[in-house]
């Protein structure tokens, strides 16, 4: 993929160069600008929700999420282990809030503690609901829409959580008729 992305930026540099040699330093410089300005923006949303989830797990919330959660992860992804569950949890919390780089931890952390007790029916389940992961709020999203200078970056927010809830109903039914289907 590297090599694909390298020719791709090369072929588009020598084609910019030799059609408008005048305008590639300045869309060279206003590309680096733009990629800073997005960086620097995700550094932000990314450092205040670990932040917060840091003071969620702090102040034992993630012990309450995990406990009204327990029921339904130990039944959808059945495990007993309450480290997993309570990991599963925050990786779901985290996603419903759009934060796809704070959720990360938590299931790198709940599929340590399934590959342990060999559960590999709760580790697919896991990543399949990580990767599709249902938004009630893209944050991230509408931070770097915000940044971008949209005039309503909010207005992702009702088709990314239809988007995303269609996603992991289809994914999670579809693997769960596999699952079935594979055990006969």
């Amino acid at each position: 993929m590297n090599a694909v992305f390298i020719t791709i930026c090369l072929t588009s540099a020598i084609i910019m160069l030799i059609s408008s040699p005048t305008q590639f330093l300045p869309a060279v410089l206003a590309g680096g600008e733009s990629a800073l300005k997005c960086a620097v923006t995700l550094f932000c949303i990314y450092a205040f929700w670990m932040g917060l989830s840091a003071v969620a797990e702090e102040a034992k919330i993630t012990h309450s999420i995990a406990r009204l959660l327990n029921p339904a992860c130990r039944k959808l992804f059945k495990t007993k282990d309450t480290d997993a569950v309570k990991n599963i949890a925050m990786n779901i919390g985290c996603n419903l809030l759009g934060i796809g780089g704070a959720a990360t931890p938590y299931a790198v952390a709940a599929i340590g503690r399934l590959e342990r007790e060999e559960n590999y029916f709760a580790q697919d389940l896991l990543f399949i609901i990580n990767a599709t992961s249902i938004q009630l709020i893209p944050a991230t999203v509408i931070a770097l829409r915000a940044a971008q200078g949209s005039v309503a970056p909010h207005d992702i927010t009702l088709p990314s959580f239809i988007a995303t809830l269609v996603s992991t109903v289809c994914g999670v039914a579809g693997y769960m008729a596999y699952s079935k289907f594979k055990r006969r």
